[in-house]
């Protein structure tokens, strides 16, 4: 199977996305709530090509908080400024008129044609809430796994009988 660009155009509650192939033609497309179950949802259409890049537009602006669960999950993810998908889309339709299918179609063919276009990697905070998780998921299966899952905690010469002071 050939590269597939999911091209997605994001809002604050819902964002469709469109995925084509390389002879740009359309494969999918779909409108789905930026919920957790949303998220889900997209994902799993995503997930059904299996050589895909995601192309979101505006991965600085409207559209980081899905670029970012995304990259979280694994997924690669490619920044569409708006200018660049509006000027594709000028030029598929002979107009400026915006409509949530043609903005994700614009993008998915900006991600596609464009020359090195800048990939989405996870944010400090999207890094430290991974581990977090890792370590909370670590923690909650038994009192040892703390200190196995977290090696810094533990006093480096170890523990000691009388390391609590005075017995007497």
């Amino acid at each position: 199977m050939s590269r597939v660009v999911i091209g997605m155009d994001p809002h604050k509650r819902s964002a469709t996305i469109e995925a084509i192939n390389e002879q740009e033609k359309v494969l999918a497309r779909a409108r789905f709530a930026t919920d957790a179950e949303g998220d889900q949802q997209m994902l799993t259409a995503g997930r059904a090509f299996s050589d895909r890049v995601w192309a979101v537009e505006g991965c600085s602006g409207i559209g980081r908080h899905i670029a970012q669960r995304l990259v979280a999950d694994g997924e690669p993810v490619l920044d569409v400024p708006p200018k660049l998908s509006a000027r594709v889309r000028v030029f598929a339709t002979g107009q400026g008129r915006k409509t949530d299918p043609v903005d994700a179609h614009s993008v998915a063919v900006a991600g596609l044609r464009s020359r090195g276009p800048r990939t989405v990697t996870p944010t400090t905070s999207q890094i430290l809430v991974r581990i977090f998780q890792v370590f909370k998921v670590a923690t909650a299966r038994s009192p040892r796994a703390r200190i196995r899952a977290w090696p810094c905690s533990r006093p480096s010469g170890g523990v000691t009988a009388s390391a609590g002071g005075d017995d007497a």
